[in-house]
């Protein structure tokens, strides 16, 4: 894990607060920007982007005409395509 520090400087100068911030990077969060006051911690939580759980049901949709078809036939064919298409368009998301 990298630690990165980065400081800002403007030609005003602006009277201090006493407030923090700062930006957490996870993995079950996308980003917590958190701002901390004189005596608590406010924060804001991103999600992180989820390509599996958003395609879900189009997957699943899929899958089910695939498995309907027939052996053999060309509609077989483009439906396991098809299956093949959206497998490749998650995991280049994911990667």
């Amino acid at each position: 894990m990298t630690f990165r520090e980065t400081s800002l400087h403007c030609a005003e100068h602006l009277p201090k607060s006493g407030n923090s911030t700062g930006i957490n990077l996870g993995i079950s969060t996308f980003a917590t920007v958190g701002t901390l006051h004189a005596t608590s911690l406010h924060g804001e939580k991103f999600e992180a982007p989820k390509p599996l759980k958003q395609n879900l049901k189009k997957l699943a949709k899929f899958q089910r005409k695939f498995a309907r078809t027939e052996k053999g036939s060309k509609r077989r064919e483009k439906a396991r395509l098809r299956v093949a298409k959206l497998h490749a368009e998650i995991k280049d998301r994911i990667n």
